[in-house]
């Protein structure tokens, strides 16, 4: 009760922004809680998430093509154990893509 009015809403807005932080964060990965329950769990569950927000945010920053980043997100999960360049596909991602080529382990099969 000793704290000005001006202090509680700096805090308030304090307060939303990390709201706001998880939400984005929970909208763009699509994860309902957190894995574990510990705090460290907790904090290696959030640490993990940032690097990967980073990562993608590097990603969008270096592509040619104008990406929204929920689309990058979204067209990395569909693409991600398929075998291209990723610097090419970030700049074309809608090119007409080379189909590589089996290469069979010499005479095994």
């Amino acid at each position: 009760m000793t704290w000005a009015a001006n202090t509680i809403s700096e805090l308030y807005k304090s307060r939303w922004q990390i709201e706001i932080f998880f939400r984005e964060i929970k909208q763009l990965l699509h994860f309902k809680s957190f894995i574990g329950t510990s705090e460290n769990a907790v904090m290696i569950h959030i640490w993990t998430t940032l690097i990967t927000i980073l990562v993608l945010k590097y990603l969008k920053s270096i592509a040619k093509y104008g990406w929204r980043l929920s689309n990058l997100v979204s067209f990395i999960r569909l693409n991600l154990f398929v075998k291209i360049d990723l610097q090419k596909w970030l700049d074309g991602p809608f090119d007409d893509v080379p189909i590589p080529q089996k290469e069979y382990q010499g005479l095994l099969f």
